[in-house]
């Protein structure tokens, strides 16, 4: 019952920087926490961000420093700044969210995915 939609994917050079957005809709109120996943090609989709209802994030130390993860509940949106972009942060970034539509209930809903390129 949540849709997810990226948008801010691009090419930027190396050491650029870029800003993801993830929006939600549907039944946005059963969302718990959200965060962002990546996969590149050849690779296995990692993790990268995460951000709790009660605003703790959580960051893969290959983004720690660099990647900023935040929410605007008011807005229903999701965003990544990404700064100091490196080639290998190249990959498809995905929104994802976790649901908690009634107590004991667990889901999760993820988006189609935003391309970044980083250049060399």
């Amino acid at each position: 019952q949540v849709q997810l939609v990226e948008s801010g994917g691009g090419l930027v050079q190396a050491g650029g920087s870029l800003r993801l957005s993830c929006a939600a809709s549907g039944s946005t109120s059963s969302i718990n926490a959200m965060g962002w996943y990546r996969q590149a090609p050849g690779k296995q989709r990692e993790w990268v961000a995460a951000i709790t209802a009660d605003g703790s994030t959580g960051y893969a130390d290959s983004v720690k420093g660099r990647f900023t993860i935040s929410r605007d509940n008011a807005k229903n949106t999701l965003y990544l700044q990404m700064n100091s972009l490196k080639p290998e942060d190249t990959a498809v970034y995905y929104c994802w969210a976790s649901l908690r539509p009634r107590p004991g209930m667990y889901s999760d809903s993820w988006g189609q995915g935003t391309q970044v390129t980083v250049s060399s």
